[in-house]
């Protein structure tokens, strides 16, 4: 145990996820080291993104405007929604490059037992969005790409539940399997299963 500020420091930077003790430890002592600019510019930072971040209004996305730039590009196929838990999530299916459509940012997954029920989810605009129509398109597939936990796979059932009553809508989830590089007998039987299931013709 430090004595004052510096002890302070390393529990506020050891309630960030993923920092243990040791990395709060070691970014305190840095923070510490670093010269009074480099303090300047980081406290900056922090202030511009609670005061100039904010939520699209359409998908969820964190924004600088109103309206994200995915959901303003006239490009993106309006009757295709990928719905995702979090903001990092629309990153990392956008770095595929495979996907053209828009985006609904759930904000987490159902977790009953931390109190994350339906309503404290963005699950009501989404059916919102998929009852109404965007620039005269109605929405006509949903992807479900919540992750292949016990919480995300709760969350995608709920979801299909609440979408199988709108007509004309495709409700499909995304496909998990066997990651590149990886060895057939390291593999889960959960995966495995998956992989097999979600076999497709070559």
């Amino acid at each position: 145990m430090y004595e004052g500020p510096v002890q302070d420091l390393i529990d506020e930077l050891g309630r960030l996820p993923g920092v243990g003790p040791k990395s709060a430890q070691r970014i305190a002592f840095h923070l510490l080291a670093a010269e009074p600019a480099d303090i300047s510019r980081l406290q900056e930072v922090l202030q511009k993104v609670k005061e100039g971040v904010q939520f699209c209004e359409i998908c969820g996305n964190v924004s600088e405007e109103a309206t994200c730039r995915i959901c303003k590009d006239t490009r993106r196929d309006i009757s295709l929604v990928c719905v995702v838990e979090e903001p990092k999530d629309v990153l990392a299916v956008e770095r595929t490059r495979e996907f053209k459509g828009r985006y609904h940012v759930l904000g987490g997954a159902l977790d009953p037992l931390s109190g994350i029920g339906p309503d404290q989810l963005r699950i009501r605009e989404l059916l919102r969005r998929i009852g109404g129509d965007e620039g005269g398109v109605q929405v006509a597939e949903v992807i479900i790409a919540t992750d292949p936990n016990t919480e995300g796979e709760a969350t995608a059932t709920y979801l299909v539940r609440m979408l199988r009553d709108f007509p004309g809508l495709t409700v499909t989830r995304l496909a998990s399997g066997l990651p590149m590089g990886g060895d057939l007998e390291f593999a889960d039987e959960l995966t495995l299963g998956r992989a097999l299931s979600g076999r497709r013709a070559m």
